[in-house]
């Protein structure tokens, strides 16, 4: 996978293409996730996606792929939701992303920063 050396300019690049999605641009933190957000702050959504990411998609075959992120419930979710990191058929389709192969660190953290992208810009 070629992830571009800026995240600034990946976010930038993909939220042009999630913005022709209805699907995708449908998604928003609502009041609850907002104010999870503003308590715990950045750092510990960040060791939530983390942990989410390896959990459920790094694996080559995740268990249950394809429907392994609930669609609310945490912001994180939300955001995987919106920016097309929820399973390895969205990762493929969306960022390139192999099936078939475990995710790599590199992989792991872009999909993070995709998320987190897409948190600040709801969090204003």
């Amino acid at each position: 996978m070629d992830i571009p050396v800026s995240t600034q300019e990946a976010w930038s690049r993909l939220k042009t293409r999630l913005a022709r999605s209805p699907f995708r641009s449908r998604f928003r933190l609502g009041p609850r996730e907002l104010s999870y957000y503003a308590s715990r702050g950045e750092e510990t959504l960040r060791r939530h996606g983390e942990d989410f990411v390896r959990k459920r998609l790094a694996p080559a075959f995740p268990e249950k792929d394809g429907k392994q992120t609930p669609m609310r419930g945490h912001p994180v979710f939300t955001a995987q939701h919106a920016t097309a990191t929820c399973c390895r058929s969205c990762l493929m389709k969306w960022h390139g992303i192999p099936k078939g192969a475990p995710l790599t660190e590199k992989e792991i953290r872009y999909i993070v920063e995709m998320i987190l992208a897409w948190i600040r810009e709801q969090a204003g």
